[in-house]
């Protein structure tokens, strides 16, 4: 079996990019490939702000109905976790003070490189055609991601745990190896958290990076 098969015969993502293996208590420098995602923007707290939960609830119909197409085309693969972009104009929203109100995000879910842009836009379509239309359809785009240079780690555990080991990344790790911090803070969430115990969520943690040398 390929290595980026699951035992069900399906194209696993998960398997094939080196950006979805990391270890708690580990900080890891990688390089990211240019990746294309179906995505959704907003801002507020994920708890309470209605435009996430719209948010979700827009992607995942748009993701497993081309998820299907691309399956009658002979090409079945798992729709991979669901992954979020996370900013702040004062990052310690994200460290110390954890002010969620304050969040922009992006939520995003990964899609195989044969995707095309076509194929989307049918997909958008069918879901439109639907009698629960998503409340957010018009807002799904397709773009790619160029994060290059990245150092992440997996984070176990409650969301709102996660401060003290960012704190460690942007302060410790990231500027001792000759490096700054470029991009936009980067989770993917390997549990569902609707049905997973909050001490056993596994979060991987990831923030595009610059050498200061260069």
């Amino acid at each position: 079996m390929s290595p980026d098969v699951s035992p069900a015969g399906k194209v696993d993502l998960r398997r094939s990019i080196d950006g979805y293996r990391a270890r708690a208590g580990q900080f890891r420098i990688l390089d990211m490939p240019r990746v294309a995602y179906l995505m959704v923007d907003g801002r507020g707290d994920p708890n309470t702000a209605p435009r996430y939960a719209d948010a979700l609830a827009s992607l995942y119909p748009v993701a497993y109905t081309l998820k299907f197409a691309s399956k009658g085309l002979g090409r079945d693969y798992v729709v991979p976790p669901l992954e979020a972009l996370w900013w702040a104009e004062d990052m310690t929203a994200f460290t110390s003070a954890r002010d969620k109100s304050a969040w922009s995000w992006t939520v995003m879910l990964l899609c195989p490189e044969w995707i095309t842009s076509a194929m989307v836009d049918d997909a958008v379509g069918s879901c439109r055609a639907k009698r629960d239309v998503p409340p957010l359809l018009d807002d799904v785009r397709f773009a790619s991601l160029d994060e290059g240079t990245c150092v992440q780690t997996l984070h176990l555990g409650p969301y709102d745990d996660e401060g003290p080991v960012l704190a460690e990344l942007h302060g410790r790790f990231i500027p001792q190896h000759g490096l700054a911090m470029s991009g936009r803070h980067h989770e993917i969430y390997l549990n569902d958290a609707r049905r997973t115990d909050p001490a056993k969520l596994r979060t991987i943690l990831r923030q595009p990076v610059v050498r200061t040398d260069d």
